[in-house]
């Protein structure tokens, strides 16, 4: 099972990942409070380069959390890619987009659907039901919004993938 199914997961399925190339703009040491503003300017820095044809996506937005997202932690945002830069792409924000890939190996998933309010309650089931099956979180969790934002709260689709250590 990859990290971009059609179909939602279930409550804690198990994935190996695939070390998926991304086009991505990092935030290093940021903090929840500043999370809004990093998300307003980087998709919209991204989409004026998917406009401009330099980078193709190839699935939805996400996002990669390094850390400890209750803390200070290190972000990710962007878009799996068909080819990755090769070399930083400066954007109007004064941001630059560069080369990520999803990180290889085994994950746990799960698909919620609903408001962004409720991703924390979800993150902690995921945590929890992956606990009952022996794995423990590796740091790094990853959210991929399928549904465009725009959608109506209750029919928001996230998958939550969190590899797994």
């Amino acid at each position: 099972m990859n990290a971009f199914p059609e179909s939602p997961f279930g409550p804690a399925d198990r994935l190996d990942l695939d070390a998926v190339p991304l086009a991505v703009i990092r935030h290093n040491g940021i903090r929840l409070a500043d999370i809004q503003e990093a998300f307003d300017a980087g998709y919209s820095a991204i989409a004026l380069t998917f406009a401009g044809d330099v980078l193709v996506p190839t699935g939805p937005a996400l996002a990669i959390y390094h850390g400890d997202p209750m803390d200070v932690f290190d972000l990710e945002l962007g878009f799996p890619v068909q080819t990755p830069p090769e070399n930083p792409i400066p954007t109007a924000s004064g941001r630059v987009i560069v080369a990520s890939r999803l990180p290889a190996g085994p994950a746990v998933a799960t698909t919620l659907f609903g408001s962004y309010e409720e991703l924390g309650g979800a993150w902690g089931g995921l945590v929890e039901r992956a606990g009952a099956q022996g794995l423990r979180p590796g740091g790094i969790w990853i959210e991929i919004y399928v549904s465009d934002p725009s959608t109506t709260p209750s029919e928001l689709r996230t998958d939550l993938v969190m590899p797994t250590a």
